[in-house]
């Protein structure tokens, strides 16, 4: 599969990493939903994820779409194995959206923690602060079926 240009996969530590820049609306957080889960269906262990919006810019998304976007996840992941998705956010926006989708996943195989700071992401996901620092360009990862 080609992953989007933002997403990285060190497939050593069975993380995903995703580090968009600039604007974040509905369709990058589609094509990030969509690249889960993609690699979610293909043959390949689970995995957590690393959500790196500290360089976002600009946030252009609503209650509704996040909460959807939350239980649709919520839902597509049922019966799988848990996994954790961490989200390093710096603009409030961000935080509070992370922290919606994290009230909507309780329960669920999704563990869900927003962070502020990398080296406690780092820590909570149990992978060296260095792994989740790399340019998503720089550690790219095709995985192929």
């Amino acid at each position: 599969m080609k992953l989007p240009p933002d997403v990285a996969v060190h497939q050593d530590i069975h993380l995903l990493v995703y580090q968009p820049r600039g604007l974040i609306d509905e369709a990058a957080i589609s094509n990030i939903i969509a690249a889960v889960e993609q690699l979610e269906i293909e043959k390949w262990r689970p995995f957590n994820r690393f959500y790196d919006m500290s360089e976002a810019t600009k946030v252009d998304l609503n209650i509704k779409y996040v909460t959807d976007a939350s239980i649709h996840r919520r839902l597509s992941h049922r019966g799988r194995k848990a996994v954790k998705s961490a989200i390093l956010a710096k603009d409030w926006d961000l935080v509070h959206y992370g922290h919606l989708f994290e009230l909507l996943t309780q329960g669920s195989s999704i563990k869900v923690r927003v962070f502020q700071d990398l080296n406690d992401a780092a820590k909570w996901l149990g992978v060296p602060p260095q792994r989740l620092m790399s340019k998503a360009e720089d550690t790219k990862t095709n995985h192929e079926s």
